[in-house]
C-alpha cells in the first residue's frame, strides 16, 4: 500500500499540546488500568505508537525501569523532539521515533508489548500496521489498544442546536478522512484475524458535567477544532459562534451533561 503521511487531523500546535495534557489528565487512569491488565512490568520493551509529545510514553518508561524500554513513535517531529526533552530531563529509557507508520522499522519478537490511543482511527490501513507490530510482539506479548467505539455518542442533556450542529460537524470531518474513526469496534475482528487471542473487551464511558475535570475534555476539543471546521468549510463562523455561545450556556447550568464519545480498550496476547 502507498505511503501515507497525512498530518494529524487536530493539528500539533501550542493549543493541541495543552489539549493532549488536559487529556491525558482524564484518561492516565484508564490507560494504567490497561497496562495493569496486560502485566506490563519491569524490564519489558514497550512499544507507544502513536504516542505524540509523550505523556504516556513517560509513565511507561517509569513502569518497564532502567531495565526496560519504551519505543515513542509519531510522525511529528515536534513532538518526538518534547518526548526526547522528557526522557533527557527525567532520565528515562526512552527512544523516540519520528516515523509514518508505513515506514516503522521494527525486529521481528523484539517487543513486550504495545500501547496505542487513539492512533489507529486516523489510517487508512489499520490492520497492515497492526501486523506489522503483531511480528515485533515476542510470543506472550500482549497488545493494549484504546480506540474509539463510537464517536456518534458524543451529545448533550439538553442539546442545544447550534453545539449540536458543530458536534455533527466534527463526525462529519473524521468519516470524511482516510482512517475509520470507529475503528475500535473492528478491532476485535481484525486481531483475531491476525492470529492473536482477545483477552479482554472493555468499554469506557465518560460522563461530564460543568463540575468535573472530563468537562474540559470536549471544552478544550471545541475550542481547538471548531475554527479549524470554518476552515474546512463545515461551518460557517456565525455557525461556529453559536456553537461557542451554546456551550457557555450549558456550562452555567450545573445539572447539564455530555456524554463523551464511547471509548473501548481491547487487549490481545499473541
Amino acid at each position: 500500500m502507498a505511503k501515507t503521511s497525512q498530518p494529524y487531523i487536530l493539528g500539533t500546535d501550542s493549543q493541541e499540546l495543552h489539549r493532549l495534557g488536559v487529556q491525558h489528565q482524564i484518561w492516565a487512569s484508564e490507560a494504567q488500568q490497561g497496562w495493569k491488565n496486560a502485566g506490563f512490568a519491569a524490564g519489558h520493551t514497550i512499544l507507544d505508537l502513536g504516542c505524540g509529545p509523550g505523556f504516556c510514553t513517560k509513565e511507561l518508561a517509569y513502569i518497564v525501569g532502567e531495565s526496560g524500554k519504551v519505543l515513542g513513535v509519531d510522525l511529528d517531529e515536534g513532538y518526538i523532539q518534547h518526548l526526547t526533552q522528557v526522557a533527557d530531563l527525567y532520565h528515562l529509557n526512552i527512544d523516540g521515533i519520528c516515523s509514518d507508520f508505513n515506514d516503522l522499522q521494527l525486529k521481528p519478537n523484539s517487543i513486550d508489548g504495545l500501547y496505542s490511543r487513539w492512533a489507529l482511527a486516523w489510517v487508512p490501513n489499520a490492520k497492515e500496521i497492526l501486523q506489522k507490530t503483531y511480528d515485533a510482539l515476542k510470543p506472550g506479548g500482549k497488545m493494549v489498544l484504546q480506540e474509539y467505539y463510537d464517536w456518534s455518542t458524543h451529545q448533550t442533556e439538553p442539546q442545544l442546536p447550534g453545539l449540536s450542529k458543530a458536534i455533527a460537524a466534527c463526525l462529519k470531518s473524521f468519516k470524511d478522512q482516510k482512517g475509520e474513526i470507529d475503528i475500535g469496534r473492528e478491532l476485535p475482528r481484525i486481531l483475531a484475524e491476525l492470529g492473536m487471542k482477545v483477552t479482554s473487551i472493555r468499554l469506557i464511558p465518560k460522563l461530564a458535567t460543568p463540575e468535573n475535570l472530563i468537562w474540559q475534555w470536549p471544552k478544550t476539543f471545541y475550542y481547538s477544532y471548531f475554527p479549524r471546521l470554518v476552515h474546512m468549510g463545515l461551518l460557517t463562523e456565525a455557525e461556529a459562534k453559536q456553537a461557542f455561545e451554546d456551550h457557555k450556556t450549558l456550562e452555567k447550568d450545573k445539572n447539564t451533561t455530555l456524554f463523551c464519545p464511547m471509548m473501548v480498550e481491547v487487549i490481545a496476547e499473541k
